[in-house]
């Protein structure tokens, strides 16, 4: 079984910044592409930053410059620094990742999710 829990969510004034976590644990034999996507009320959910294994990262245009993508891969763990941060970032933020698994079985997970809720 595999799980991905990410923390680091919260409320924020604009212009703030805040460091999301989201670890992978469990039966786990490599781990691929991870990303963080989010959901706004009443919008569809929306990649926000992607990396692969070997640090390639992409970017939203929306966020390009604020955001910041890393890994650790020894700790199986995505990391998204955000800056500048503004009322439209309001969302639910989810990780995503694609996981081999000690069967060698390949699957994408996503994990729970976690509030910003960027507001004065």
């Amino acid at each position: 079984q595999v799980q991905l829990v990410e923390s680091g969510g919260g409320l924020v004034q604009p212009g703030g910044s805040l460091r999301l976590s989201c670890a992978a644990s469990g039966s786990i034999f490599r781990i691929s592409a991870m990303a963080w996507y989010r959901q706004a009320p009443g919008k569809q959910r929306e990649l926000v930053a992607g990396i692969t294994s070997s640090g390639d990262t992409n970017y939203a245009d929306s966020v390009k410059g604020r955001f910041t993508i890393s890994r650790d891969n020894a700790k199986n763990t995505v990391y998204l620094q955000m800056s500048s941060l503004k009322p439209e970032d309001t969302a639910v933020y989810y990780c995503k990742a694609n996981i081999m698994t000690m069967t060698y079985t390949t699957s994408r997970y996503w994990g729970q999710g976690t509030q910003v809720t960027v507001s004065s």
